[in-house]
């Protein structure tokens, strides 16, 4: 299979994300509509956090645009991204995989909050961490961050929540994407 190619502008990247509206990928609701609570989710808990709320409005790209390959979508979700976003939002989107997988390893509570699409990826993931690699997670510079991306994930699963559209976000996006060409 050929390499995917990484999302080269705002307009492609609403675009991909506008091609969610018809996918559902087994949580009740489309894929865009799970983008956008969980952003909406962010930008409600952390409002000065720009690149967080935007890492939740791309989190799950990667299923998107390569939707066979639940085992490698944060990944690839991040290389998609990268270039466009910055390595921030990157890095937010391939670690929110594991921080479930810390959340399930340091809160025994949490397993039982998680929807039962979340537990079978879960288990194709890896499952929990081990305590060594749950101390080492718990060290990552933006930690705090990649948890409250897996909280606005596991949140974003309501059909007919409302929440900001696709296209109020552009200028959030807009200003994202001018920041890393910037440097």
């Amino acid at each position: 299979m050929p390499a995917l190619q990484a999302i080269a502008d705002v307009e492609e990247l609403v675009s991909v994300l506008t091609r969610a509206d018809a996918g559902d990928d087994g949580e009740g609701l489309p894929m865009l509509a799970h983008h956008l609570q969980a952003a909406a989710h962010l930008a409600a808990s952390a409002p000065d956090d720009a690149e967080l709320q935007v890492a939740g409005l791309v989190h799950d790209i990667g299923s998107i645009v390569d939707p066979h390959q639940p085992l490698t979508h944060a990944r690839t979700g991040a290389d998609l991204v990268r270039p466009l976003l910055g390595s921030r939002v990157a890095e937010l989107v391939v670690q929110h995989d594991q921080a479930k997988r810390y959340l399930v390893a340091v809160d025994p509570a949490y397993l039982g909050r998680l929807s039962e699409q979340s537990i079978a990826t879960l288990e194709v993931q890896g499952g929990a961490l081990d305590d060594a690699q749950a101390r080492a997670f718990a060290q990552r510079p933006d930690f705090a961050a990649c948890v409250m991306l897996r909280r606005a994930d596991d949140a974003a699963k309501v059909p007919g929540r409302a929440v900001p559209t696709l296209e109020s976000w552009r200028t959030v996006l807009d200003r994202c994407a001018r920041a890393v060409r910037r440097g």
